[in-house]
């Protein structure tokens, strides 16, 4: 070391430690899009209504629960999940209704809409995670291989956290022709990787961009950004409202629930079909992730306030991310769906499904489950029954309901 390294700025000197997962700061006119942001404001992106984005409670007590063995136990499947067989050769002749969806594990969804081939949040990767050897691990394999997906006309990414935007996945995927539709400041991830310029499509919320004659448009979410230790919060995050010529989806990204999913529906809706976070939910950060019954009420927001359409939920049964057991989203949802009388679809990964056809409804998950703690949506609390006894809350057995 000489004496002249003293002087540089330590900030700098832990830049130039960042290797390639880490992605890239937003810099020259990109930083300066940022800085005239309307969303952006005291140094940070903000969000649409105050979010903490740090988790809240005590560490020590969150840690005895995500460590302790019998919940680790029921946060992963029990057997081998079910990934549909032939994906491919389902995907080789098109939609007969002009619009399918293809649920790939967690939040990656390929849309066939009205002719163009839309790709959610492709994660391809063994991990969502900076490095190769730690980090949450899939809990299924990739229903098939990037490679052999076909072409994509456009890739769209809602934010940078890694279990949405994955290095690898994104390396693969800029070797060939797509588009690449991103929050603001997420373009320069991309271009570290090796993504050109004039391929990416870096839109503020609100913002719209064609491609092939289908219209994007990033749309507000109640969430955060970063890759680092250090969170700036320079990049932002998003939901996606996506339009054909005769058809209308929604993806959520991540996103905690919030009054902003009316008026998405208002500007955007009705919407053909909704991608709605519903896992990886805990008290210890509502405020960033929805349950299954906020992702419920958010669809219905997206629809006018009516059941219509079809909700296919995501972001939950790839990877372990929160202390919930593995199939208590997907168990919850379908009771919240019922209840709701909404549809929606439950495929098992790689299983494409038509949402103006026959829907995959089948509970899968129970075939591969643990036992799950007591379903508080389910059980009624000791008081809930005037006059009678207290109910007694056991494990939902859920394999063996099957």
């Amino acid at each position: 070391m000489t004496g002249s390294d003293y002087f540089v700025p330590f900030r700098t000197k832990l830049r130039s430690m960042r290797t390639e997962p880490f992605g890239a700061d937003p810099a020259g006119a990109r930083m300066q899009r940022i800085l005239n942001s309307p969303n952006f404001a005291d140094g940070v992106f903000q969000n649409p209504l105050g979010a903490r984005t740090r988790p809240s409670g005590s560490g020590l007590e969150f840690a005895k629960i995500y460590f302790q063995k019998e919940q680790r136990i029921r946060r992963a499947p029990a057997g081998t999940v079910p990934v549909h067989a032939t994906t491919l050769a389902d995907l080789a002749a098109p939609p007969a209704t002009g619009l399918r969806l293809t649920w790939m594990g967690h939040s990656s969804v390929l849309a066939e809409i009205d002719g163009r081939r839309v790709l959610f949040d492709p994660v391809w990767g063994e991990r969502c995670s900076p490095f190769p050897f730690a980090g949450p691990k899939r809990l299924h394999p990739v229903p098939v291989p990037l490679a052999t997906l076909g072409p994509v006309d456009v890739v769209v990414i809602s934010h940078d956290h890694y279990d949405h935007l994955d290095l690898p996945t994104i390396r693969a995927l800029a070797s060939t022709d797509t588009v690449f539709a991103v929050p603001l400041g997420v373009g320069a991830h991309l271009e570290r990787w090796g993504v050109a310029p004039d391929r990416l499509r870096e839109l503020d919320w609100n913002e719209t961009a064609k491609v092939n004659g289908i219209s994007l448009t990033a749309t507000p979410a109640r969430h955060f950004c970063g890759r680092g230790l250090r969170n700036n919060q320079h990049t932002l995050w998003a939901s996606w409202a996506v339009s054909g010529p005769e058809h209308r989806i929604y993806h959520s990204g991540d996103t905690g629930y919030f009054p902003g999913f009316r008026d998405i529906g208002a500007e955007h809706g009705p919407f053909d079909a909704t991608m709605i976070q519903i896992g990886a939910y805990s008290e210890y950060w509502p405020d960033i992730h929805m349950t299954p019954a906020e992702g419920m009420r958010a669809h219905l927001d997206l629809q006018g306030g009516r059941p219509h359409g079809v909700m296919l939920p995501i972001h939950w049964g790839t990877f372990n991310l929160a202390p919930h057991a593995w199939a208590e989203p997907a168990e919850w949802t379908k009771d919240a769906a019922e209840e709701a009388e909404q549809a929606a679809a439950f495929p098992r990964p790689g299983e494409p499904f038509e949402p103006g056809g026959t829907l995959p409804v089948d509970p899968w998950w129970r075939a591969v489950s643990a036992p799950m703690a007591a379903p508080q949506w389910r059980t009624a609390a000791p008081d809930a029954v005037p006059g009678g006894a207290p109910v007694v809350r056991r494990d939902l057995d859920v394999a063996g309901e099957r």
